[in-house]
């Protein structure tokens, strides 16, 4: 692989990739054999016999050099970064993919590419158990040293993102457009604050607008970067189980958090579930299938089964309103209508279990247990 790559190597790597797919063992000849591309490139009947398609064929004689142009000059202009197929910090998950990129386009730190990742994903109208379960899981992954992937869409997108730079650790944010824009325009804030703590990649050059058609050949970037995917919340019908499905192709692992019947949201982790997805109550879950792999040795605490609650020194008005809280948000009025304690005490009560950490009252006013 390569150590630091010729001007002429990566314009003719940057052509590659605004072409037709290249297989992989094409693509790892390339890396590995000095030359090779350029002449590819300097004289296409060179690739007769090597098994490239008509369609690639044809390409190299007539490469598209306008948008190499564009790629260099965004480059020079200290846009970011461009890694190869042929670079050495190109992720080894990602190139072991059936069809991986010829060219990563980075923003920010292209050594984050190298951690261990895990990819978080889900609806972009989650439930707010939904957006905290994203936000919790991605926090104690990246305490534990594992890189969080997603697509930086809104809903469990960004909860996730923010949920490991909150907690000090990488994530990393795979685009369906060029790095020249941001999509959604809304997390343009979201994605400067990812590059100086991780990076945003795309396979796609600058200038591509993030076309509909983008974004599944975007969801096999981000399953393919990770050792496994989660599904938070998901609908039955959703780009997050394309992603699950593509990570399940690519041999890695698929976890889904369950969630209530009723909740339409859970509908597709539940389908992934049945169809082999490993249901995950807590972090162990996780841990269980890629801490070896994640070289992840640091200690983690036994997470509670969903349901159950250390309420050990609680009086038993408290443990009345516990077991009338789920984990899905209820309002307190409720509370007063399932317990019969009068709504002052109700409300005082729920001061004291928001404080001792057994309940979050989110915005809006509603309560869920912890």
């Amino acid at each position: 692989m390569e150590d630091a790559m010729s001007a002429p190597d990566l314009s003719c790597w940057l052509a590659l990739a605004h072409g037709p797919a290249v297989p992989p063992p094409l693509l790892a000849a390339l890396a590995t054999e000095s030359g090779l591309i350029a002449r590819w490139f300097d004289d296409p009947r060179s690739v007769a016999g090597t098994g490239v398609s008509p369609g690639l064929s044809e390409y190299l004689a007539a490469p598209n050099w306008a948008s190499v142009e564009s790629d260099l000059r965004w480059l020079d202009t200290g846009g970011g970064t461009i890694l190869t197929f042929a670079d050495r910090l190109f992720p080894d998950l990602l190139r072991n993919i059936p069809d991986p990129p010829a060219v990563i386009y980075v923003r920010g730190q292209p050594a984050a590419l190298r951690a261990p990742q895990l990819a978080v994903v889900g609806s972009r109208n989650p439930s707010p158990d939904g957006a905290r379960q994203a936000r919790q899981f991605s926090g104690e992954l990246a305490r534990l040293g594992i890189g969080i992937t997603s697509g930086l869409a809104l809903g469990i997108d960004t909860q996730a993102h923010v949920g490991a730079m909150n907690a000090g650790g990488v994530t990393i944010a795979v685009q369906g457009c060029g790095l020249d824009q941001v999509y959604p325009r809304r997390n343009t804030g979201l994605a400067q604050r990812i590059a100086e703590q991780g990076a945003v990649i795309t396979e796609f050059g600058v200038g591509m607008p993030p076309l509909a058609v983008n974004f599944p050949r975007r969801n096999r970037i981000i399953s393919g970067l990770s050792l496994g995917t989660l599904v938070v919340e998901a609908a039955r019908r959703s780009g997050s189980l394309i992603t699950a499905g593509l990570a399940a192709a690519q041999g890695r692992e698929v976890f889904a958090i369950p969630g209530s019947i009723k909740n339409p949201m859970a509908q597709g982790c539940h389908h992934l579930i049945k169809q082999g997805a490993k249901l995950v109550a807590g972090i162990d879950d996780i841990l269980e299938e890629i801490r070896e792999l994640a070289g992840c040795t640091a200690a983690v605490s036994k997470t509670l089964p969903q349901g159950q609650c250390d309420v050990g020194g609680l009086d038993e008005r408290c443990r009345l309103l516990l077991d009338n809280i789920g984990f899905g948000p209820v309002a307190m009025d409720e509370l007063v209508d399932q317990t019969g304690l009068a709504a002052g005490i109700t409300a005082s009560l729920l001061s004291s279990l928001e404080i001792s950490g057994h309940i979050e009252i989110l915005p809006g006013g509603r309560i869920v247990r912890r």
